[in-house]
């Protein structure tokens, strides 16, 4: 057909399997096993429907960003707020990665990167993490169009320590580098106190991991005002109403509980700690995570195999046929119950 040549195609980014059957073990998409905080369910409750014919503030969202603010000790001017760290991170991406020069970003990582590069049109270059998953610093301090980086990184849930992830930074001062902490809620120190001393850093961060609130699509990122600024122009010039009535006002009660959220925090690490010494007991290898999952191979039965057979006792994890990972599952932490359920399935399994 003549219209396809004009066509923008791309490979699109595979999310992991979300099973329609009831009574699965879901451990497969890195969602927290518990519920958001109470006051979310509260605040639902008293949502006035009435208010979702009108539309959602615009364009400041501002009781979230003020209690953002106030959690993270910095201004409203600060923080950019989106529809998930995914709509934060694609405008990310369209707003500073115009270079003609390539952004850097690790082989082994977050598979929607290369998506919105090709997506935009941006060059880039996969930087070839070590034979331990780690992130060469050096490889990142080379000419490039920008840098983005997740830490702890996915799927290996390796976390880079502050003081390398200053030098990546610290060496590129021309281009925007993003670090995206999905996880860093789950052991690791965020890059956020680097903000002030470095104009070209923005430190991007989720509801949906360690805030329970996946569903609400609520993410947001933070930086020095020129960058905000920066996001905000290229957002209100490509939909400026972006998170919903009822997701501004159940994320506000979700920063609010600062003792839940340190909690449920805790309840997953650990669990984690658990799950390392079980999944040590039956065969499995890991790099240590400060993530909420697992990134374990056997040392004799392919992951494939383990990974099909669970999914045949409704226990659901992930595996890419991938390069250098096509022996690895990626094992997200979920309760006590469902974690006891899936040892005695890898018992079954791998011995």
């Amino acid at each position: 057909m003549k219209w396809e040549e004009n066509v923008r195609r791309v490979v699109p980014y595979t999310p992991g399997e979300q099973p329609k059957k009831s009574g699965v073990i879901k451990l497969n998409t890195n969602e927290n096993p518990y519920p958001p905080a109470p006051g979310v369910g509260k605040a639902l409750a008293a949502l006035d429907v009435e208010k979702f014919r009108l539309y959602p503030e615009f364009p400041e969202q501002t009781e979230l960003a003020e209690a953002l603010a106030g959690h993270y000790q910095i201004g409203t001017d600060q923080i950019f707020i989106g529809v998930g760290s995914d709509d934060v991170l694609s405008i990310a991406f369209m707003t500073f990665f115009q270079s003609d020069k390539p952004v850097f970003f690790p082989d082994i990582t977050y598979s929607f990167y290369d998506v919105w590069a090709d997506v935009y049109g941006i060059p880039y270059e996969r930087k070839a993490l070590d034979a331990d998953f780690q992130i060469c610093p050096a490889d990142y301090c080379k000419p490039n169009g920008g840098v983005i980086f997740p830490n702890p990184n996915a799927p290996t849930g390796v976390l880079m320590p502050l003081e390398k992830v200053e030098e990546i930074v610290a060496a590129n001062r021309d281009v925007v580098v993003i670090v995206d902490e999905a996880y860093i809620d789950f052991g690791g120190t965020s890059a956020l106190p680097l903000i002030d001393k470095y104009d070209n850093l923005l430190v991007v961060q989720t509801f949906s991991k360690s805030r329970s609130m996946a569903g609400m699509r609520i993410g947001f990122c933070m930086g020095q005002p020129a960058l905000i600024r920066y996001l905000n122009d290229v957002k209100y010039s490509v939909n400026s109403y972006t998170l919903n009535t009822a997701a501004l006002a159940l994320g506000v009660e979700a920063v609010r509980d600062e003792a839940y959220f340190r909690d449920c925090c805790r309840r997953i690490i650990q669990t984690r700690e658990k799950a390392e010494e079980e999944l040590t007991k039956r065969g499995f290898a890991f790099p240590k995570s400060y993530a909420n999952f697992i990134f374990a191979s056997h040392k004799t039965v392919p992951a494939r195999e383990i990974f099909e057979r669970l999914k045949e006792n409704d226990i659901y994890v992930r595996w890419w046929n991938k390069d250098r990972i096509d022996n690895y599952l990626r094992i997200t932490i979920g309760t006590d119950g469902q974690m006891e359920a899936l040892y005695r399935a890898l018992y079954e399994i791998c011995g």
